[in-house]
């Protein structure tokens, strides 16, 4: 079992690293792909891939195209960041709840040794 001063360090560590997090955004990123017919020829050509970032909101999908690398590099930084959040987020309840379980069990561990103590008359 972790000891509290354990779970407590982890718990502002996680905190920490959420506030480090500058820019995240929730959402996917979708390469997409044309067949696109040239003139006077029969045959298609595919064309892309082209880089798109979407996300729901409510009960839409919006999407908008990432047209330079730089864009396509922050969105990818920004969607990693998101999820790194999550992860972070998650792991902060397993945490706290630690924390309130080894808090609850200290605690019971004090009353028994005190109404121990009562019994006896001591």
């Amino acid at each position: 079992m972790e000891t509290r001063q354990a779970l407590e360090a982890r718990r502002l560590a996680i905190l920490e690293e959420i506030r480090s997090i500058r820019a995240m955004r929730r959402g996917t990123i979708n390469e997409q792909y044309f067949d696109v017919r040239l003139k006077a020829k029969k045959e298609t050509t595919r064309r892309g891939p082209y880089y798109v970032f979407s996300r729901r909101e409510g009960d839409k999908t919006v999407s908008q195209r990432l047209t330079t690398p730089e864009a396509l590099e922050q969105a990818r930084k920004d969607v990693e960041a998101y999820k790194r959040f999550q992860t972070l987020c998650r792991e902060f309840e397993q945490v706290t709840a630690k924390l309130g379980d080894v808090e609850r069990s200290s605690a019971q561990e004090k009353k028994r040794f005190k109404s121990g103590l009562n019994k006896t008359g001591k």
